[in-house]
């Protein structure tokens, strides 16, 4: 598990194998559902003073952790059906699971997406069979508000619209049936974008619909929710346009033929043989002819002509370390996964044998997506 996480985040704990983290953002709405519920507290529990809030603050963390329990479920199927999940993250508008990879096929995109809202239905179910038994006071208004958020939350993610669980259903309903993930995202994404409209426009509706008059706070929430849908719509549609260049993307096509040289043969030496040879790679290697290292361009590009004959070719050579050898089979998004794991400028792409096949370079793989995107 990477140490790496998002900036504005802290971990918490983990969660299934996965790390949890928190927005900073948290708190702002923490505080918020806390002095919403500081009234409701009084009435049910006089007498409190400045412990309401911090009754309010406990049902935050209760909300949240209704949240939590529905990005799990995420991430335990998506781990049952072999996505690694790199961290579950609570913010301002609920939680984020970060799963690697697309699905590749609608049924795993369809469990995975499904049984958030599933989880959330029936968490507030069951806090709703359990009311009856519930004493009054402030556990009851706590059952009541878990009740009724888990079923809000699992009843509006049902909305058949990007980044929302509903439209991930959508997505692989249209997917299954047109065979192209593409086609299934940017429905699904429209989707997401006809709902952004939706919110926005509600609380023009709101009075007419509900009797309560709409006041700036109604506003301000409808602006961000549309805020948050309509962009995570479009990033949603951007991706999976991109993400369908990307079969075009193959390493053995991008390879550039590669020189073996012994790590202390002299740089100018490694230049005139690797022209010679009509080389876009050069490789040191030891006595016995074992790879050591990949020239870096630019540390040779850096390098001044003059000095170039007194200096080793392996002092312009990054180590052939974890990451930098990769199957030259590798092709689109296994190819891209594969280069992030492991930011380099050049990488040494082997045969299933273990033989030296060619080297890629960076700059190649992007020259290429940029023509395929032409």
């Amino acid at each position: 598990m990477s140490d790496q996480r998002p900036p504005g985040t802290f971990k918490v704990g983990t969660v299934a194998g996965s790390d949890v983290l928190v927005s900073t953002s948290w708190f702002l709405v923490a505080a918020l559902i806390a002095v919403i519920m500081a009234p409701l507290v009084e009435q049910v529990q006089p007498g409190l003073g400045a412990l309401k809030y911090l009754a309010g603050l406990a049902f935050a963390v209760l909300l949240y952790g209704s949240v939590l329990l529905h990005e799990a479920s995420h991430a335990v199927m998506a781990k049952r059906l072999g996505y690694p999940v790199t961290s579950i993250t609570l913010h301002f508008l609920g939680g984020m699971t970060s799963i690697e990879g697309e699905a590749k096929r609608p049924r795993e995109e369809f469990l995975i997406a499904v049984v958030g809202p599933l989880t959330s239905i029936l968490v507030g179910v069951v806090a709703l069979l359990l009311l009856p038994v519930t004493p009054d006071g402030l556990t009851r208004l706590a059952m009541e508000g878990l009740a009724g958020a888990n079923l809000l939350v699992g009843v509006l993610n049902l909305v058949p619209g990007l980044p929302l669980d509903g439209g991930r259903l959508l997505k692989a309903g249209v997917w299954r049936a047109t065979g192209s993930i593409v086609r299934g995202t940017v429905v699904a994404g429209w989707g997401g974008r006809v709902a952004a409209v939706a919110a926005l426009a509600w609380p023009l509706l709101q009075e007419s619909v509900l009797g309560v008059p709409p006041n700036v706070v109604d506003f301000v929430l409808a602006l961000v929710i549309a805020a948050f849908l309509w962009s995570g719509a479009t990033a949603s549609m951007s991706a999976a346009r991109l993400r369908s260049r990307l079969p075009h993307l193959v390493a053995r096509d991008l390879a550039r033929r590669t020189l073996a040289v012994p790590a202390d043969l002299p740089l100018a030496e490694a230049v005139r043989r690797a022209q010679e040879a009509r080389a876009g790679g050069i490789l040191t290697t030891t006595t016995d002819g074992r790879a050591t290292g990949l020239v870096s361009e630019a540390a040779l590009l850096a390098t001044p002509e003059e000095r170039r004959p007194w200096v080793p070719t392996s002092s312009v050579a990054r180590t052939l370390e974890e990451g930098l050898r990769l199957p030259v089979g590798l092709r689109g998004e296994d190819l891209v996964r594969a280069l992030t794991r492991t930011p380099a400028a050049e990488y040494l792409l082997v045969e299933e044998d273990g033989s030296v096949y060619g080297v890629l370079t960076t700059a190649d793989v992007d020259r290429a997506f940029r023509e395929t995107s032409g």
